[in-house]
């Protein structure tokens, strides 16, 4: 008779005949080899009526063969990323987070940008604690280079924001949009915050002291509709999604110390927004609404620096306008006139 190996788990799975397709591809996520390894014992049976021997292991894991990294703890000053780092909101998150001590890198597609904004920065904080690259984020490759590039000079990041961003400057209704501005939109928003994220969570599940990443999101990114850049308004509606599901695979994975975020700066008055303060209703939000980059940056910068030294492992979803700020800014412009024309003079 030969010998027959039982496995005995922890672990309680349904039987594979029992499951549909869909549930079997949801257990077999669970079978981590990491895991097998820990709660998983083996026991030989020898045949009845034999002498027993000594059973040979089927599995032998040593911590020398598989070695478990220590979690470091995260103390500040922190090494920070920011993707479209080099003009508004990423620029200001920038500035903020070097007034705090600590240490930052910028990048941009354009080299000029860079260099820019690198030479601002240095002479108003000074440039011992700021570095920068250029990346395009749709591009995979430009990306990973920016991982080696962080690497090389901060050894590791603890704060990766992506806030990279396009609208091609293009405000008209959908059936008016030409290829280029649909592609520049898309790749920009949705493909290049995929990228980046793939390669700051497998950068960080080797960093010792993990990570946090934080996803920006924008008009539509609560599913109200975004009439004139609907691309964009779609694209923004697919980080909260996306932020959602890499939450669920990094708990699938029990990884607890890579976490994503969403962070929400609200309407700022950048380049990006203002390039569609052409229409009445637009020009009222902007002004009812919208902050200048530095003040958003200098409440978001202390709640995300908050996380890392709280210890926090929870997702968190921070947002300088609340919708309780919102509605209260809005009542204040019907009831007392505020703010009118703040920015922008309106008809």
């Amino acid at each position: 008779m030969a010998t027959t190996t039982v496995i005995s788990s922890s672990l309680h799975l349904p039987t594979p005949t029992s499951l549909r397709p869909s549930q079997s591809l949801y257990y077999l996520s669970l079978l981590h080899l990491p895991s097998l390894q820990k709660s998983h014992r083996y026991r030989h049976l020898s045949p009845v009526g034999s002498r027993q021997k000594s059973p040979t292991p089927l599995l032998r894991v040593s911590a020398q063969e598989n070695p478990v990294k220590k979690p470091e703890p995260m103390v500040p000053p922190y090494n920070v990323l920011i993707t479209g780092s080099t003009k508004g909101i990423g620029y200001a998150l920038a500035k903020e987070f070097l007034k705090a001590g600590d240490n930052v890198l910028i990048c941009s597609r354009s080299a000029e940008g860079v260099e820019s904004a690198l030479q601002s920065l240095g002479e108003e904080i000074g440039v011992q604690h700021v570095w920068g690259t250029t990346c395009d984020v749709r591009v995979g490759n430009d990306v990973k280079n920016l991982v080696a590039f962080a690497q090389k000079n901060l050894k590791y990041i603890d704060i990766w924001i992506n806030n990279a961003g396009s609208n091609a400057y293009s405000h008209k209704p959908l059936a008016e949009s030409s290829d280029e501005d649909l592609i520049e939109v898309v790749t920009t928003n949705t493909l290049g915050l995929m990228i980046c994220c793939r390669e700051a969570i497998n950068m960080m599940l080797n960093q010792p002291r993990g990570g946090h990443i934080f996803n920006i999101d924008g008009a539509g990114s609560d599913g109200r509709p975004t009439p004139r850049f609907a691309a964009y308004g779609a694209t923004k509606r697919s980080v909260v999604h996306l932020t959602k599901s890499l939450q669920a695979e990094l708990r699938m994975q029990e990884v607890k110390n890579v976490v994503v975020h969403n962070l929400s700066p609200g309407m700022v008055t950048t380049d990006l927004l203002m390039s569609g303060a052409n229409t009445k209703q637009a020009k009222f939000f902007i002004n009812v609404l919208a902050e200048p980059a530095e003040e958003v940056a200098k409440y978001l910068v202390p709640n995300i620096r908050s996380i890392p030294a709280n210890g926090s492992t929870k997702p968190t979803y921070i947002r300088f306008l609340t919708g309780l700020k919102a509605y209260s800014q809005i009542f204040s412009r019907f009831a007392f006139g505020a703010r009118r024309n703040r920015y922008v003079l309106e008809d």
